[in-house]
């Protein structure tokens, strides 16, 4: 990879780092997991189409699971063009701040370089933390890495914490229903490839949505925050702020057939 330059210097391809955080507890048995498993499979082509769209931007993938602890699947980065998912099982408790006490010792710097775009982290959850997670997320939302951060969080079934969830997205917008199968399959598709465009220069719809956006952003509307010359994270597009487009959100209406989880 090539290293960027400090300011003055000529500005070359950063890394983007994204995170799958998986819930693999017992609820997630069988046709949850089987779809996790067989959904983000199906998406890495499309990921790697979305990340040829991004040329100032490398993206790295490697994944995260928790239900009895929490352990990474994939230990270390792997840029996505040589990215291969390995399925997860489920089975355990919710253990979700061994798995906040994982992701924020890879945020800290070092091991993330000084310089890159903000990480991309999708959570998936279908229940409630079943230890001390709030001491977790604490140390988890003081890292620069973490605040800076795109949060998406998938919230699968009704028996899922919505309120756990938008407190690790920070955005109610970005916690996603999902409470059937092909809800969740579309979900984490959305997910995934919109996600891998967030470094893209910012020709986006009005409905986007900033890295530092607030629960506090009103739906439909634009909440794009300038970025300062010497900040670390600024984007490789001229200083533009990095957005998430949500205009293609998926609208979990849109898909009650089958059985409701």
């Amino acid at each position: 990879m090539e290293v960027l330059q400090r300011p003055g210097g000529e500005l070359a391809t950063r890394p983007i780092h994204f995170f799958w955080v998986v819930d693999c507890s017992g609820s997630m048995y069988g046709e949850k997991i089987g779809i996790v498993n067989n959904t983000i499979q199906e998406c890495i082509p499309e990921m790697r189409s979305a990340a040829d769209n991004n040329p100032n931007a490398q993206l790295l993938i490697r994944a995260l699971q928790f239900s009895s602890g929490a352990s990474w699947i994939t230990s270390s980065p792997v840029p996505v063009e040589d990215y291969g998912w390995e399925d997860m099982d489920a089975n355990g408790l919710t253990e979700l701040g061994k798995a906040f006490d994982l992701l924020a010792a890879q945020l800290n710097i070092p091991p993330m370089p000084e310089r890159a775009l903000p990480p991309v982290i999708v959570l998936l959850s279908d229940g409630q933390p079943t230890d001390d997670y709030k001491k977790s997320m604490d140390r988890l939302k003081k890292l620069p890495w973490f605040r800076k951060a795109v949060k998406i969080a998938i919230s699968i079934g009704q028996d899922a914490d919505d309120e756990v969830l938008i407190e690790f997205t920070g955005n109610k917008e970005l916690v996603l229903q999902a409470n059937n199968a092909t809800a969740l399959a579309k979900m984490i598709k959305w997910a995934s490839t919109t996600a891998s465009m967030v470094s893209a220069p910012s020709s986006k719809p009005m409905n986007s949505v900033s890295t530092e956006a607030t629960a506090a952003t009103a739906p439909g509307t634009s909440a794009v925050a300038s970025i300062p010359a010497d900040d670390p994270f600024a984007p490789a597009n001229n200083g533009a702020p990095l957005v998430l487009d949500m205009s293609n959100i998926p609208n979990p209406d849109d898909f009650d057939e089958g059985a409701v989880w």
